[in-house]
């Protein structure tokens, strides 16, 4: 991606090395944590369907508490806080001409919040095990951004643009929040059973692939220069590499399909690949009865 005359986003905030926090603050248990990250995969994930359970109803009704825009100690500068700026910019540009454009809206664009080992959020303690998320109660991105290297260490999915689809897919989800289809999913979720309940939980994740394409789409359009040759194919080898059968195949030897939430690695990048070509939110509707 050619980033230099990308102007940064201001919606950030920089929690790095503020060194925890005290009490008071709305946190979850323990066995929350624990369920969460064991149920948690790479990115993506919905605090609604990790984060379940009192804390979570706790922490729609609560704000965290306020943090200084910048804290002693944090490298603003650095270049992977320079790179989130700039992405985050450039998507809050992007969709807030798809709103206009394609939905007559005003888009509402979310804060990102960088953050080491653990932050409070509106939805619970945000622990960077659990990757980067979206939390609906403050509208805010959440992202360690040591995951960089996780995503190309641990999954092999390296480049720039694969790191610019992780906020693209978190923003994603923020897009999914101002249209209310979470709140819709989340009402559904909580009259389904087990095995329905992550099937929404999928077809949320899928679509927030899809909005991701869209944003990327529609990115390439305004700035032909943006992209580079292999962009595209990076994001999709980032799709694929976290397919919920691949990592369970890789986790445990095994698969278990009625225990996805966030898709297969075809399905991934099937609509990640959608968004891209389509650049149309109405090309994401993955809660249709024949959508795959």
């Amino acid at each position: 991606m050619r980033l230099d005359d990308e102007r940064e986003s201001t919606n950030v905030e920089d929690r790095r090395g503020a060194g925890g926090f005290g009490g008071g603050r709305a946190t979850i248990g323990i066995g929350t944590i624990v369920i969460a990250l064991a149920a948690s995969y790479f990115f993506g994930i919905d605090p609604r369907v990790v984060l379940e359970g009192a804390s979570a109803l706790q922490g729609r009704q609560q704000q965290a508490q306020p943090a200084p825009t910048q804290h002693q100690g944090a490298p603003a500068n650095d270049a992977g806080a320079v790179f989130t700026r700039k992405v985050l910019g450039n998507i809050e540009r992007t969709w807030t001409g798809v709103f206009n454009t394609q939905l007559h809206a005003q888009y509402e664009p979310p804060k990102l919040v960088m953050f080491t080992n653990s932050t409070p959020t509106a939805c619970g303690t945000g622990q960077t095990a659990m990757g980067p998320f979206y939390c609906p109660g403050d509208r805010n991105v959440y992202i360690d951004l040591g995951f960089y290297d996780e995503l190309r260490k641990r999954f092999g999915a390296g480049g720039d643009f694969a790191q610019a689809y992780v906020i693209a897919h978190e923003v994603g989800h923020h897009v999914q929040n101002l249209l209310g289809i979470a709140d819709k999913v989340d009402a559904a979720r909580r009259r389904s059973s087990q095995a329905r309940a992550n099937a929404l939980s999928v077809r949320m994740e899928l679509q927030a692939d899809c909005f991701a394409g869209v944003w990327a789409n529609n990115a390439q359009r305004a700035n032909q220069r943006l992209m580079e040759p292999g962009d595209f194919e990076q994001g999709l080898k980032a799709a694929a590499a976290i397919g919920d059968d691949r990592l369970q195949q890789q986790g445990q030897g095994y698969i278990v399909p009625e225990s996805f939430t966030h898709g297969t690695s075809e399905q991934r990048v099937y609509w990640l690949r959608r968004g891209m070509e389509s650049g149309e939110v109405s090309a994401c509707d993955t809660f249709a009865a024949n959508a795959r």
